[in-house]
């Protein structure tokens, strides 16, 4: 059978185009080459427990029922219901940086007011930062790179200020290192502050479980264990794709998740392409703790906390194996849940060093990741009150763990630093979506699917 478009990854982006165009009576293959779906976004069960991968919090939250904005956007696109996603909004959330806390919720004003308190002589500036935010189009398509930390400076003096507003949108969205594209940053700036965290109460799997229903209903085909090895070509068109199994799958078009790198690299024709789109550096561990109380029984009731032990903010690829100066925290717990989650759970992420973790043998890479977790909780002590007598059971990921199940080079999260927003590459017939195309965020990661469907596709 041959297929109007064949999609590389069954990650958000690739399941959100794929509705898009079932919708629209395309026929739709779906290629994934590992058991699940997700991706950078996925779930799995050990030892008992199940745990989210990637998702500490779905971003551009809006109440049911809102008509404007990604999330309602979003679901009109789909068909998708409220319900489907069911969000419960955050408790609350902070940035902490030595000397100085930043609180904010989904309600803006508490930001505001924080920043009018702590830094005075910025608010002025910082309120024309916010109106210049809302009159840019960081959605359009063909719009030119500027340097956030560039435009910020316009508007703000105060060092610390700056990079205590860029630590949590740096941590949630940006491949370069120590700035952002500016668009990006009105991406992140917009959909934590502005609009907030929420959470389905069953994680990620309650998002995935909707799309995958929805696709299925539409007629779409998903196949799991096909990985993709080679693109194939006739002169400057893709005509389809062969499998790891040897299995030929032709298709018009081919819509890829895997990353601008990871994806050029299966056309054979392609030789450039480390130098044209190289693959990004900005990589992480994760520790998920699992405990035998709430963390709000200890006294820790946020629900992420953005931190930084260095008054200037390093945003890079470590030195170490880690850089455990700065980091996220996270509670799956600290919710507006009706009832509370069954286990309370913690979540700990850090910067890292991809080459320092994919090669190593593996008893020396299980005494790495059992040094680092220990160490990793502790200096996120400085900053919540002692968990550690109550954990249950840990498990870590690492630039190793996430390549092998993305296929991204180095492990890097967030792609490649050069962005390809109108999802095309050298390739005609053969488009982007996801990470590399440039929308973030687990509402940002479907809109990417489903733009370049519209833009490309459906035409």
């Amino acid at each position: 059978m041959r297929y109007d478009t064949i999609i590389i990854g069954a990650g958000l982006s690739g399941l959100a185009a794929g509705i898009r165009l079932a919708y629209f009576d395309r026929s739709v293959c779906l290629l994934e080459r590992h058991t699940t779906i997700g991706g950078l976004n996925s779930f799995y069960r050990l030892r008992g427990r199940n745990h989210d991968v990637g998702l500490h919090a779905v971003t551009n939250y809006a109440a049911p029922g809102t008509k404007t904005g990604p999330l309602s956007k979003l679901l009109r696109q789909l068909r998708l219901s409220w319900d489907d996603f069911s969000l419960v909004p955050q408790c609350g959330s902070r940035v902490d940086f030595p000397g100085c806390s930043l609180r904010f919720s989904n309600d803006f004003s508490l930001l505001e007011q924080e920043i009018a308190e702590s830094f005075p002589s910025q608010i002025d500036g910082f309120r024309r930062l916010v109106a210049h935010i809302a009159g840019h189009n960081e959605t359009s398509l063909d719009r030119e790179s500027q340097s956030a930390r560039a435009v910020t400076g316009e508007f703000l003096s105060d060092p610390l200020l700056i990079d205590m507003l860029f630590c949590p949108l740096m941590f949630y969205g940006s491949a370069t290192p120590h700035d952002m594209d500016f668009s990006q940053f009105v991406i992140m700036f917009k959909s934590i502050f502005q609009e907030g965290f929420a959470r389905p109460r069953e994680g990620i799997r309650r998002i995935l479980k909707h799309l995958v229903r929805k696709y299925r209903e539409l007629g779409g085909e998903l196949r799991l264990r096909a990985g993709v090895k080679q693109i194939l070509m006739d002169g400057e068109r893709a005509t389809g794709v062969l499998l790891d199994d040897g299995t030929v799958i032709e298709g018009e078009n081919i819509l890829s998740s895997a990353g601008s790198a990871e994806t050029l690299r299966l056309c054979p024709t392609l030789t450039s392409a480390n130098e044209t789109d190289p693959p990004g550096e900005i990589s992480f561990v994760e520790t998920i703790f699992s405990l035998d109380c709430l963390p709000a029984s200890l006294g820790h009731e946020e629900t992420i906390v953005f931190y930084s032990d260095t008054e200037k903010f390093r945003y890079d690829r470590p030195t170490d194996d880690c850089d455990i100066s700065s980091g996220i925290i996270c509670s799956p717990n600290n919710f507006q849940y009706d009832e509370p989650l069954e286990e309370g759970c913690l979540r700990i992420t850090a910067l890292a060093d991809p080459d320092r973790w994919m090669d190593l043998p593996e008893e020396e890479y299980l005494r790495r990741k059992e040094d680092w977790c220990s160490r990793i909780a502790r200096a996120a002590l400085s900053h919540i009150p002692d968990f550690q007598p109550h954990v249950l059971d840990t498990d870590m990921f690492t630039p190793r763990t996430i390549r092998k199940f993305t296929g991204h080079l180095n492990g890097a999260v967030y792609g490649a630093p050069g962005k390809r927003l109108d999802g095309r590459t050298p390739v005609d017939n053969l488009y982007l979506c996801g990470t590399d195309q440039g929308f973030l965020g687990i509402i940002g990661s479907m809109l990417s699917g489903i733009s370049m469907a519209n833009a490309w596709l459906l035409r």
